[in-house]
């Protein structure tokens, strides 16, 4: 139950890197990209379910579909927005283009939520909302009591998101660095991640505070730079 006085945020903010266009995606998911920009754009399919582990790039996914459908989208991060009430959270956002579902997997098993979500399921098709859902398994798995909430979400379209090896975590790494302007050869990114924590979302924070560092002293990316930049 939401705490008392607790006021709902009005906008959650959208991470500025998080886009369609940077996100580097293997040959496994070229089709779930695709599926993404056609209900960002109003097309395609009414409803669409990613799952994967923590790091996979789901979030990203659904905040760049966010990103490029503008002011007609809605991201909603569960995980953040758990505590307050789902009729709160939800209400009248069917009457938008897209509503992005991050984290579902984080209020499953919890009654009022489960009777919000088949609600809005049910006014999205009415009002013709996309639904665009990410959890951490696939819905015939997930921690669903309501029997109807488990069929809805496995009437739509289901996407696994592969975690990336460290092979396409390195092609990630300097994808995202040649979009910034900067030159990470293969020797570097190599480094950067059989060090850095196995989670994506951590590995680009460095690349972040790598370029703020590169950037400030003028400095090549280079392993010595890196290992002094990163404590390392």
């Amino acid at each position: 139950m939401a705490q008392s006085g607790r006021q709902l945020p009005l906008l959650v903010q959208l991470r500025d890197d998080a886009t369609l266009d940077n996100f580097l995606a293997a040959d496994t998911s070229a089709a779930l990209l695709e599926a993404v920009r056609e209900m960002s754009a109003g097309q395609g399919e009414a409803m669409v379910f990613i799952h994967g582990a923590q790091g996979s790039g789901k979030s990203h996914l659904l905040q760049g579909a966010c990103h490029l459908a503008g002011d007609n989208a809605l991201y909603l991060p569960l995980r953040e927005l758990s505590v307050y009430p789902p009729e709160e959270v939800l209400s009248g956002v069917e009457t938008l283009g897209l509503v992005a579902l991050d984290d579902l997997d984080v209020v499953m098993g919890q009654q009022a939520w489960e009777h919000a979500l088949f609600g809005l399921y049910n006014r999205a098709r009415e009002w013709g909302c996309r639904l665009l859902i990410a959890a951490d398994a696939a819905p015939r798995v997930l921690g669903v009591e309501l029997a109807d909430l488990r069929s809805r979400l496995s009437w739509g379209v289901v996407y696994q998101l592969l975690s990336a090896d460290d092979e396409q975590k390195r092609a990630i790494l300097q994808y995202r660095a040649s979009r910034r302007g900067l030159n990470l050869g293969d020797d570097v990114a190599g480094f950067i991640v059989t060090r850095a924590p196995r989670d994506l979302s951590q590995l680009l924070d460095l690349l972040d505070q790598l370029d703020r560092a590169s950037l400030a002293r003028k400095r090549a990316l280079s392993i010595p730079f890196v290992k002094q930049v990163l404590g390392w």
